[in-house]
């Protein structure tokens, strides 16, 4: 079962930055693993390293025992981490069909293979294949994305703010595909501002403040935190 594990990341935007400061932490697959926590806690900045967009000053990130190259998104996807930023996550001026084959340009001798997987996995983008990707709604551009990412058959998948702008009912289907597929055997390591209804879908869950790790928990017990309650949650009581 494949394991993603980050040891003491220590960094930042440039070489004098350290907005995240020596964060663990552990995700195996079949996890929907939560970050939450106020803006300007370093929960973007913190995937950024993982994934390699953001050279860490110190640290390391392992998939299944393996150290990433540090800095090197290519080598975090060639070993089998994808990251779905909260901006700028599809093509918009590209149909669906575009979107999903520039997510396999590293696979071309698979593609069609890939798109009808990914298409069969999100059956709503079947009839949208010819639809310019601009044109889509919030929900299901972020389904897209998603299933951009995938493309490259991950086993880690980061995702940044998934539901920042969808309606409720919007965010809630994103969240149920989420959920899925950590079912089915990805290591899901998600930031979220709806900090309670991403606590209710996920595994677990890591508060961040000020860079740094506040909780690691399971997310029902986070749920059931006075403290987190109180500072994340609103004071949301929880049935």
């Amino acid at each position: 079962m494949t394991t993603l594990n980050v040891r003491e990341i220590r960094g930042g935007y440039g070489s004098a930055d350290e907005i995240v400061k020596g964060i663990d932490l552990e995700v195996k697959a079949r996890d929907l693993a939560v970050i939450i926590g106020p803006n300007g806690a370093g929960k973007s900045t913190f995937l950024k390293l993982v994934a390699g967009l953001l050279k860490p000053k110190t640290g390391h990130v392992e998939i299944d025992g393996r150290h990433l190259v540090p800095g090197s998104a290519q080598d975090a996807c060639e070993q089998g981490l994808s990251f779905v930023p909260q901006e700028r996550n599809v093509f918009q001026s590209l149909t669906v069909r575009e979107n999903l084959e520039m997510g396999g340009y590293l696979v071309r001798a698979e593609l069609k293979a890939r798109v009808e997987a990914q298409l069969e996995r999100f059956p709503l983008l079947k009839p949208r294949l010819k639809h310019k990707a601009g044109n889509l709604s919030g929900g299901q551009r972020q389904v897209l994305a998603m299933a951009i990412a995938l493309m490259t058959q991950p086993n880690v998948l980061l995702l940044d703010e998934p539901t920042a702008g969808l309606s409720p009912a919007a965010a809630d289907e994103v969240f149920d595909l989420i959920r899925e597929l950590a079912g089915q055997g990805l290591a899901v390591l998600m930031v979220e501002q709806n900090a309670l209804l991403a606590l209710e879908y996920g595994t677990r869950g890591l508060v961040l403040v000020a860079g740094r790790k506040l909780r690691d928990a399971s997310a029902a017990d986070l749920l059931a935190d006075d403290e987190v309650r109180h500072l994340f949650l609103g004071g949301a009581q929880i049935h």
